[in-house]
């Protein structure tokens, strides 16, 4: 009676010793694996765009077939409605889009002067606190700088891939078509390659991840929809200038769990500020309303399901995440977890507790 004990001790050990040594290559292969995440990123972009589009679309296909409808021909239709409704959408809101960049980078020399001139300011009234105080806020000004100099050099560098996005944007339709017309197809092939005694255990492991995943996918999406429409409507009433861009950046970073909104509106607020601080004042509200519409009314009705992950484990993922990926690690980092969290319950289900 007293082996099994000692022996789950030893497989534990084993398995912490393990996971060490797997933190340990990672760490000591930061370079290399660097390296292929930067080709992989690249290559696996238009993919996740596309499965994550497909999750969109699939339950609408899934009611069209169980009318009656042809899978092939319901993917035709709703393909080709939902691709004629994102057309008319880019086509009307691009050129806006654009106009709004042109101006921003047109006028931003003199929000470059008016950040001087506010660091000039800050730097005399700096000379009468403690010298300690006044190192910190020059060391803080000269990072700022860097940052935002980075940037913008960022920004305009990857203006220069355009190829690269151009042959993502036509890659992901002829994917999304794909993932919808053969779904089933691609779900078997996965199934038949492990052995005949796993299999239904393997079924209900992608049920499980497909539940998981679905409705947060489709919900997240919706509520960043939301989120954007109700924040350039907020902007545009209190006359922020480039409203759209500053929008558009709100909804997409919204995406990322509690730190997106702060990320989000920060570039709004701080543009503002170059305007007046009344403005800057007015852009916080319309993000504060925002947000209490999104987390006390729109998110409850929207994301009927959550996956059920601790704040401290989403938070762990999130700070993993970006240190691996960027921006792209950020929000895939919850996806994730969810789905391993739910293979790790899959395992111990079916195989420990036996």
């Amino acid at each position: 009676m007293e082996r099994a004990p000692r022996n789950r001790s030893l497989e534990i050990a084993l398995l912490v010793l393990i996971l060490l040594g797997c933190v340990f290559l990672l760490t000591q292969m930061s370079g290399l694996l660097l390296g292929i995440w930067v080709v992989l990123r690249a290559v696996l972009a238009p993919f996740l765009i596309s499965v994550i589009i497909s999750y969109l679309l699939n339950p609408i296909v899934n009611k069209l077939v169980s009318r009656g409808v042809p899978r092939g021909v319901s993917v035709i239709i709703i393909y080709f409605v939902f691709f004629t409704l994102v057309t008319v959408v880019l086509v009307n809101s691009i050129p806006i889009f654009v106009t709004q960049l042109k101006e921003f980078v047109e006028t931003l020399p003199s929000i470059i002067e008016q950040v001087e001139k506010w660091s000039k300011n800050l730097d005399d009234g700096a000379r009468a606190m403690p010298e300690a105080i006044h190192r910190a806020i020059d060391t803080n000004l000269i990072a700022l700088e860097e940052a935002l100099t980075r940037y913008i050099t960022n920004l305009l560098g990857s203006l220069g891939s355009t190829l690269e996005w151009l042959f993502t944007v036509l890659v992901i339709p002829f994917l999304v078509f794909y993932m919808l017309k053969d779904l089933k197809v691609f779900e078997r092939t996965v199934v038949a390659l492990f052995p005949t005694r796993h299999r239904k255990e393997l079924i209900e492991l992608i049920k499980s991840i497909d539940e998981a995943l679905g409705s947060y996918v489709r919900g997240q999406l919706l509520v960043m929809l939301a989120v954007g429409v109700l924040t350039y409507v907020g902007y545009l009433i209190v006359g922020m200038p480039y409203s759209l861009m500053l929008a558009l950046v709100v909804a997409i970073t919204n995406i990322i769990p509690y730190i997106g909104p702060f990320i989000g509106a920060a570039p709004a607020i701080i543009l503002a500020f170059t305007v007046s601080p009344l403005m800057a004042l007015k852009v916080t509200i319309v993000n504060l309303v925002v947000q209490q519409l999104e987390g006390n009314v729109i998110s409850p009705q929207i994301v009927s399901r959550t996956l059920d992950l601790h704040p401290l484990l989403i938070i762990f993922a999130l700070l993993l995440g970006g240190e691996v990926g960027g921006v792209v690690g950020l929000i895939l980092a919850v996806p994730f977890v969810a789905i391993l969290k739910v293979v790790l319950e899959h395992l111990v289900e079916h195989y420990v507790r036996r």
